[in-house]
């Protein structure tokens, strides 16, 4: 049975970072791009950031870019997400992805079919 189970997510002040985490369990997915998304309330799932297979491409949204860095240990099955420069923009629930199809790398909800449950990220003013 495959599990993500992110963590790190809490509150913090604008200007503050924060690290997520993402741990896999069930197999590997070393021929995968895994990916961040966020959720603020009543609005819609948008993507953060990507990583593929091999470390090799990561891609951003132009929100986060210069501020986050995603990155991945296939070795213990886990991916990161460092948050720094954080704004109150950035609050949202967090949620890591594997996207379903091997050695692609997408940017939609509806590409990705693994999600882990979330982590609350709150960024006071």
């Amino acid at each position: 049975q495959v599990r993500l189970v992110e963590s790190g997510g809490g509150l913090v002040q604008a200007g503050g970072s924060l690290r997520l985490s993402c741990a896999a369990s069930g197999r590997t997915f070393s021929d995968s791009t895994m990916g961040w998304f966020r959720q603020a309330p009543g609005k819609e799932r948008e993507f953060v950031a990507h990583i593929t297979w091999g470390a090799a491409r990561t891609y951003y949204a132009d929100s986060v870019k210069g501020r986050f860095t995603i990155s991945r240990d296939n070795a213990k099955n886990t991916l990161y997400l460092q948050m720094n420069s954080l704004k109150p923009e950035d609050t949202a629930v967090y949620y890591c992805a594997v996207a379903a199809v091997p050695y692609t790398a997408p940017t939609t909800t509806g590409r990705y079919n693994y999600w882990g449950q979330g982590t609350q990220v709150t960024v006071s003013s």
